[in-house]
């Protein structure tokens, strides 16, 4: 008899303790409360929040030696990685998004970029052209990292994944077709959106970034006064490309569009 009580306690504390689990986890992904702009970045100066919060936001770019803001409670992975890169350049974006028309859960703004497809024919200025052209001819989800074929962007989830990889081909101006891996991760406020170069960019046959030395971090969280975008980018060339091409222009450039398509679809225009 004893036995069959021992059995029945310890049937009934597990329920009880996934249940208490189970209530922990939904508390801390849909109850915390929005945290403000001062709340991460506590030490701004009012000329940079000032540009946060404009249509262009906060942009600074570096080659060699960089210093980041000063985040006081950002993901340590997204410098971390930038750091153990030994990048050559370094570009670091920060902006608030007013919400639509009300405010936004994580969910919300991870469905919202995940219409890759719309990065398809977005501008940017071509200084040799002396003109606005894509800089994505198409753009598209594939199958794997080795494994092209195509994939449709899929429907809205109704729950954030605790992390994700995603597979990304896009047809660059001067790179040609491009391939890309994003990570995602999950925290208890926002998500992650960890962007890096599969496979060598090259302009015709000469790689010009190598495999994986092209990283754009991207971290998004619904704020009190809108949407947080912080982007922290690095990328590794050889000296002897440095002194040849204009690589922080390059980079600034896509980044540019990219944040410009972030920027739409979470303002509910695309």
């Amino acid at each position: 008899m004893w036995k069959k009580a021992i059995v029945f306690f310890f049937i009934l504390f597990s329920c009880f303790s996934f249940f208490l689990f189970s209530q922990e986890n939904s508390v801390n992904s849909s109850q915390v409360p929005l945290r403000s702009l001062d709340g991460i970045f506590p030490s701004l100066d009012g000329e940079i929040k000032q540009r946060v919060f404009s249509t262009s936001g906060y942009f600074a770019s570096y080659e060699k030696n960089y210093h980041t803001l000063d985040a006081s409670d950002l993901d340590p992975r997204i410098r971390s990685e930038i750091d153990n890169l030994k990048p050559s350049v370094v570009i670091e974006y920060l902006l608030v998004v007013p919400y639509p028309s009300r405010p936004m859960k994580p969910v919300d703004i991870y469905n919202a970029i995940r219409h890759i497809r719309a990065l398809n024919g977005r501008l940017y200025h071509s200084e040799t052209r002396g003109e606005d052209v894509p800089l994505f001819e198409d753009a598209t989800r594939i199958a794997g990292a080795r494994r092209t074929s195509i994939l449709d962007d899929p429907p809205p989830r109704d729950n954030l994944p605790d992390s994700e990889t995603i597979h990304i081909r896009l047809k660059d101006a001067n790179f040609g077709n491009s391939y890309y891996q994003a990570n995602i991760y999950k925290n208890v406020r926002g998500f992650s959106y960890n962007l890096s170069n599969s496979r060598d960019l090259s302009y015709i046959i000469f790689p010009v970034i190598k495999s994986g030395q092209f990283i754009a971090q991207f971290y998004f969280e619904p704020l009190t006064e809108g949407i947080l975008v912080y982007c922290l980018s690095g990328a590794k060339v050889s000296d002897f490309l440095a002194s040849r091409v204009d690589i922080p222009s390059a980079i600034q450039k896509r980044l540019d569009v990219i944040l410009g398509w972030v920027i739409d679809c979470v303002s509910g225009r695309l």
